[in-house]
């Protein structure tokens, strides 16, 4: 495994119909920050740009980059970040 530089963000991202929730940590655990999003290109810039201003982004975990996640994924993915399938938790 790869180690995980403290200073880089990993950014989590739960996604649902018409709005999206982000959480971000730097590569010790901790948290930043979080947000509530719309699921829209402009949401998707608002978290890309909030993302940003925590530090160097490691990788988006979307859940459900099938479905609901699958337009931040597209738009992540073409601006160059990496981004990670996430499984929804077990209900």
């Amino acid at each position: 495994m790869q180690d995980i530089d403290p200073a880089e963000i990993i950014i989590g991202i739960d996604t649902h119909k018409e709005a999206h929730a982000a959480a971000a940590i730097n590569g010790l655990g901790a948290r930043l920050g979080a947000m509530t999003l719309p699921a829209s290109r402009r949401g998707y810039q608002e978290l890309e740009t909030r993302a940003r201003s925590f530090g160097s982004v490691r990788a988006f975990g979307i859940e459900g980059t099938g479905s609901y996640g699958a337009g931040l994924s597209r738009f992540l993915q073409e601006r160059g970040h990496r981004t990670i399938e996430v499984n929804r938790p077990d209900r």
